[in-house]
């Protein structure tokens, strides 16, 4: 057995089940799970009639690199959201799509953590707390994970100039979320352009994870290609991801993308034609379908919003409370996040995750998760009424 497995956590969702499967729910509720980001609302109709148009396709192999027309939506659609000028991102050279993006992620540490080098291990960095995604693949990458403590001081994004020379000259990628998960919060155009400076000082990959950039409360988050756009437009040293499982609430659809720095996305592709699975070309076209609307997502967004609306009538004044700038998860400071979610199961039926769970100890002993639950916005207002009401209630 390779010995790095010993070094991979559980993930949070089998540790919550650890937690909870042996205690009893709160008789007479109906029991809601608030811990996944899974969208709860249907994917839009147009999805639906674009897979069954091309449902004739199913029979044939698709190709690992998706279609001129997929390349093309996706291509089109950056240059919407982010005002990005005619040629900066080649379809052909900039753009690898994927089997939604937790495979991706995972897979290109294995492509740029290069292991001959020196008596040190290469270190990951890794925002604390963290998509487990990332600790994964920094560890079965054969790197060291460095924890960075994202905290309530810093508007939960690490403090870049903590980070020691060290770390720092050893680097080989930078897992950075915004808007964050599970915080919600943004990182600023000056924070990601600090960020890509270390990047290419240092000769590291910034991988910018922006999967909840669509899903915003009044301002869109800038992203990091409007930063290489300001700075020149060259894509060294940066890749961003992105998916239809939340912009679209189409998590079964499984569809993402890289876009970057070019001397990454054809060595990932690469690697995908060995270890990955491609999209069948019916979810290739849908895809495609899919970044060319964004009527949809305008949709989407409305929901999210009067589920915040909803929380901060309940929790407002209560678990340092503040409104998620992106995504759709609250971060509440409860004291003790695993204890709470117990308290939450047992007298209110309500399963939450604890933060702690998303989180690592650092070097001093603190894990920065410890107090804190996240909670999922997830359902129809009516359900997210009741659930919320529930929280409040019992806490």
């Amino acid at each position: 057995m390779n010995p790095d497995l010993s070094d991979l956590r559980n993930s949070p969702f089998i540790a919550l089940r650890e937690l909870l499967d042996p205690l009893v729910p709160a008789p007479g509720l109906e029991p809601l799970s608030l811990t996944i980001g899974e969208p709860q609302n249907q994917p839009p109709q147009l999805m639906k009639d674009v897979l069954a148009a091309n449902d004739h396709l199913y029979g044939k192999y698709p190709p690992g690199n998706g279609t001129p027309e997929l390349h093309e939506a996706i291509c089109n659609w950056l240059a919407r959201r982010y005002g990005l000028p005619d040629g900066m991102i080649d379809p052909d050279r900039h753009i690898t799509p994927a089997n939604g993006t937790k495979e991706a992620l995972y897979m290109l540490a294995q492509i740029i953590v290069d292991r001959s080098k020196g008596d040190k291990k290469p270190t990951i960095l890794i925002p604390n707390p963290y998509y487990h995604v990332y600790h994964a693949a920094a560890v079965m990458a054969g790197a060291e994970p460095v924890f960075l403590n994202a905290t309530q001081e810093n508007n939960f994004f690490p403090d870049l100039d903590a980070i020691g020379e060290d770390i720092l000259e050893r680097c080989t990628a930078f897992y950075l979320c915004s808007p964050s998960n599970p915080q919600g919060t943004v990182a600023g155009s000056s924070y990601m352009q600090h960020a890509l400076e270390l990047a290419r000082k240092y000769d590291f990959t910034l991988i910018m994870d922006e999967c909840y950039t669509e899903i915003y409360d009044t301002e869109k988050p800038s992203g990091i290609l409007e930063v290489c756009k300001n700075l020149g437009g060259s894509l060294d040293n940066v890749v961003s991801f992105h998916s239809l499982s939340k912009r679209s609430s189409a998590a079964g659809l499984r569809s993402g993308f890289m876009v970057g720095d070019e001397k990454l996305t054809k060595p990932l592709l690469n690697l995908r034609n060995f270890a990955g699975a491609a999209s069948p070309l019916p979810v290739y076209a849908a895809s495609a379908a899919l970044w060319n609307d964004d009527d949809h997502v305008a949709e989407n967004r409305d929901r999210y919003r009067t589920n915040i609306d909803i929380a901060q009538k309940h929790l407002g004044n209560r678990f340092d409370f503040y409104r998620p700038s992106g995504g759709f998860f609250l971060w509440l400071n409860v004291g003790d996040g695993v204890e709470v979610t117990k308290k939450l199961w047992t007298e209110a039926a309500i399963r939450v995750l604890p933060g702690e769970f998303l989180s690592g100890t650092d070097a001093s002993g603190v894990n920065p998760g410890k107090p804190y639950i996240r909670v999922a916005l997830v359902f129809d207002p009516e359900m997210m009424e009741e659930a919320l009401t529930r929280i409040a209630d019992s806490l």
